[in-house]
């Protein structure tokens, strides 16, 4: 695949200028727009980018991190603190983002979002007031693993790092989550899955597939 590069600032740009026209295909008036990749790769640092100048054309976006939808602690370590199959298959809720994201934006939804649920450092709900988004409001959701779970996403970014660059930028710590990615890459191909795929190797120079 060939990829140009591009700055951060333009590449916000340039999605947003997509995103305008994008028209959900199971007549939602809500687009949902994945921004996946792990941690190291900063999904969300995109999404807000986005966001903001989505802003300043007129539209309002919701930027959601699959962060906040963490299952509690005593459900994520029930097989220890670096069980890879529990990471991949059991840390994020997705039944709650089915219940308090997704399904309030289906074509009967009434645009009334939870933006997040649980506070993984604290370990208890984050009580945040719902969200009522707009007709035409963009719903931005970042994370790690999001192309799995057929999330009805009407368009997905993903932004990879090549393993040596994804080990580089994962603290120590937690490099026991990388065969999880690995995992994700063969069963996933999520730059083969994506609309847009972004490289991102080289945090200060990244490269698009336009």
């Amino acid at each position: 695949m060939r990829l140009e590069a591009i700055t951060w600032e333009r590449l916000g740009d340039l999605l947003a200028e997509r995103l305008l026209d994008l028209k959900p295909s199971d007549g939602s008036p809500w687009p949902r727009i994945a921004f996946d990749g792990a941690p190291a790769a900063q999904p969300g640092h995109l999404a807000e980018r986005v966001a903001e100048a989505l802003r300043v054309r007129g539209r309002s976006a919701l930027v959601i991190g699959a962060e906040g939808f963490l299952r509690p602690a005593s459900l994520r370590f029930e097989y220890g603190h670096q069980d890879v199959e529990a990471y991949y298959n059991g840390w994020f809720d997705t039944g709650a983002l089915w219940r308090e994201v997704f399904g309030p934006l289906e074509p009967a939804g009434d645009g009334r979002v939870l933006p997040d649920l649980w506070d993984p450092a604290a370990d208890r709900a984050t009580r945040s007031p719902y969200v009522q988004l707009p007709p035409g409001a963009l719903l931005l959701l970042h994370g790690p693993l999001l192309l799995r779970h057929w999330f009805p996403f009407d368009l997905a970014v993903h932004t990879r790092l090549s393993p040596g660059a994804l080990r580089r930028r994962t603290p120590e710590s937690e490099h026991w989550t990388l065969p999880a990615y690995e995992r994700y890459e063969s069963e996933v191909a999520p730059g083969d899955t994506a609309d847009v795929l972004v490289r991102a190797d080289d945090p200060r120079h990244p490269a698009w597939n336009g």
